[in-house]
């Protein structure tokens, strides 16, 4: 008997589901010599604490892995080559009721499907402040904080989250929305979600690493099947930006206890082979990956001195 076509019952194929984040980039790094792998932040059981106000009387921020633009340190725009020298490893803070240019240079997003021509992607302030005109939500605050792309998790969990949380305090923050963009950038963001939860703060994960998210266990999860830079919705399409945190916003009020996965409608195409290339190592030459190895150990060079700067 001949097996079933896929056109006959509508099946997607196979690859037409959330890229496997985590064990692509195990697979990356063993594949250009680095064989330790990494640990992934692994909780069971996550933090949640319900809001304690409707949407239209609280105080909103956001937080985002994006760095502010600097000039003096190289090419940060569309397109860029990876760029360790805009890493930023404080937390730091910006007046909401100023533009700003965050750029994600610094991060691992996915450089060959993501334009990174429209910040709205991964900088929704400019959603949040049209919810706020609508009384949707009750307002802006005052500002919004960067949260460091950390690998260690300790630097991340005793120093960064508690600094986050002390600002949100200060700044009387009841409900946080916060927006990654690399692998690591969506664990960063899982264990400050889960630091403000434990400490009072209702907050959302708007994300595009389904895995990493749900393997850290957060409270609420807005997850965007698309490229990773893209978290708060597709480039240059307004009305999807709206719609991305729209739906987290539902998610805030609709969500009745911790780990709850909201999936968003939209597509990033009708072709979904976009999710086999993000460091996929069977489409990796040998030559393309002893490149990218010579690349990384220049910037994580790169890195290593600006962190100890």
């Amino acid at each position: 008997m001949s097996a079933p076509r896929d056109d006959e019952f509508g099946f997607a194929p196979d690859y037409d589901s959330p890229v496997p984040y985590m064990q692509r980039t195990r697979d990356y790094y063993a594949a250009i010599g680095y064989t330790t792998p990494y640990r992934w932040a692994h909780y069971t059981e996550a933090p949640f604490q319900p809001l304690k106000k409707p949407l239209a009387k609280s105080r909103v921020t956001i937080i985002t892995t994006a760095a502010p633009y600097d000039p003096t340190k190289g090419d940060q725009g569309p397109g860029a080559a990876y760029n360790g020298s805009a890493k930023f490893y404080q937390v730091y803070d910006g007046d909401t009721s100023q533009q700003h240019d965050l750029r994600i240079s610094h991060i691992g997003y996915d450089r060959k499907h993501t334009s990174a021509t429209d910040s709205g992607t991964w900088f929704p302030l400019p959603q949040l402040l049209k919810a706020s005109a609508a009384g949707r939500i009750g307002d802006v605050a005052p500002r919004f904080f960067g949260a460091p792309t950390n690998r260690s998790h300790r630097v991340t969990l005793d120093t960064d989250a508690p600094e986050i949380l002390s600002r949100c305090l200060a700044d009387k923050v009841d409900v946080a929305v916060l927006v990654p963009n690399c692998p690591v950038c969506h664990q960063t963001t899982a264990l400050v979600a889960r630091h403000l939860e434990r400490n009072g703060i209702p907050t959302v994960i708007m994300g595009c690493a389904k895995d990493i998210i749900e393997h850290a266990a957060v409270p609420r999860f807005l997850f965007s099947d698309f490229p990773l830079g893209n978290s708060a919705g597709k480039p240059h399409d307004v009305a999807s930006q709206a719609q991305t945190l729209e739906l987290a916003l539902k998610l805030l009020e609709t969500a009745s206890g911790p780990q709850t996965t909201m999936q968003s409608p939209l597509r990033w195409s009708e072709d979904a082979s976009w999710k086999l290339d993000y460091n996929n190592v069977a489409q990796l030459s040998p030559e393309e990956l002893a490149r990218r190895r010579a690349e990384f150990d220049k910037q994580k060079e790169i890195a290593r001195g600006n962190c100890a700067a």
